[in-house]
């Protein structure tokens, strides 16, 4: 099949709000070493597109200046070493950029075949949130079966991965949501207790859940005023990992906890990391996550599906933070 040399994609121009988002025209990627060339079926919306269209989170150097983290799709063509995929294969990717677009190069470790049962929507839902979460919660988090963990933001695409996953290693999860509508979804996905944080102190929520105990580890995307309170909410030899910084990352933080508590107060970015580091990801997932979703466990949850011509509405939806799952694009569709 031969390829045609250019293709629509989306433009952020020099950044902005959400309506900055415009279709355009540019020449197909030629995959690199190593990289796998996919036309795309879908893409995944998430917040680090948001930020880099806004102008506060810039590409790494080499990476794609287009948006898109994450799609799904069949591999076209194949860079020079590659020895994973062939064409035809279906997959899903996480890409270093450019996945708002019909055809993104990734690094063929960085793609995954799409699970057993799951369709390229499902599929394209996956990269980006999976990796972070198993990253964080597991790797760096080191949840064990028995343990408690708060999962902040518990109805994003990062929350309900993060419920669905310390759910099957055996932990008791406790969550927060910003309405009543998000806290019935969360328990519903398997959340032990969720805590409305707009009309409830989760700090006191969850030293009451634990018997003053507290937690034995937190997944926040918030920052803050959070830092703090979050520190209230650890138990001895408590972790916190901190993703991203809705709120301020700058504050004034009494420091004492950490120390009388023996905590752990960590984080990572993902998109930076190294492709070694990210294949080595994406094997986990293969062997560790992977057989759960051909089962039908651990399943994304989409909230809506946008043309990609629509991208600037689906920006202004996740900044209006009202979804409850994830947001995505169609491009080619099934």
């Amino acid at each position: 099949m031969s390829l045609p040399t250019t293709m629509r994609f989306i433009d952020h121009g020099k950044g902005g709000a959400p309506s900055v988002l415009k279709a355009a025209e540019g020449p197909v990627p030629t995959p690199r070493d190593d990289e796998v060339l996919i036309r795309v079926a879908y893409a995944g919306v998430n917040r680090p597109d948001v930020l880099q269209r806004s102008g506060s989170y810039p590409p790494p150097p080499g990476a794609s200046a287009y948006l898109g983290l994450e799609a799904s799709g069949e591999v076209v063509a194949l860079g020079k070493g590659v020895r994973r995929w062939k064409v035809g294969d279906r997959v899903c990717a996480l890409t270093n950029g450019g996945a708002y677009a019909e055809y993104v190069a990734a690094p063929e470790g960085q793609a995954l075949p799409v699970p057993a049962g799951l369709s390229l929507l499902q599929a394209a839902a996956l990269p980006e949130t999976y990796f972070t979460v198993y990253t964080n919660v597991i790797e760096r988090g080191r949840l064990k079966s028995g343990e408690t963990i708060l999962i902040h933001g518990g109805s994003s695409g990062i929350g309900i991965t993060a419920i669905q996953m310390a759910k099957t290693w055996g932990a008791t999860v406790y969550t927060t949501a910003g309405n009543a509508e998000k806290v019935q979804a969360c328990l519903k996905l398997g959340a032990d207790a969720a805590i409305d944080y707009r009309s409830k102190d989760f700090v006191d929520e969850v030293l009451a859940l634990t018997d003053k105990r507290g937690v034995d580890l937190i997944l926040d995307m918030v920052g803050g005023d959070y830092i703090a309170r979050n520190l209230r909410c650890l138990a001895l030899e408590g972790r916190l990992v901190q993703i991203a910084f809705l709120q301020s990352p700058k504050v004034e933080i009494d420091w004492t906890p950490l120390m009388v508590k023996r905590l752990t107060y960590t984080g990572s970015t993902l998109r930076p990391r190294p492709p070694a580091e990210k294949a080595h990801l994406a094997d986990e997932l293969r062997t560790k996550i992977w057989p759960h979703l051909a089962k039908g466990h651990m399943l994304p949850v989409i909230h809506k599906v946008f043309d990609l011509s629509e991208a600037g509405a689906a920006h202004a939806l996740m900044e209006s933070s009202t979804h409850i799952g994830k947001i995505m694009l169609k491009v080619a569709g099934d």
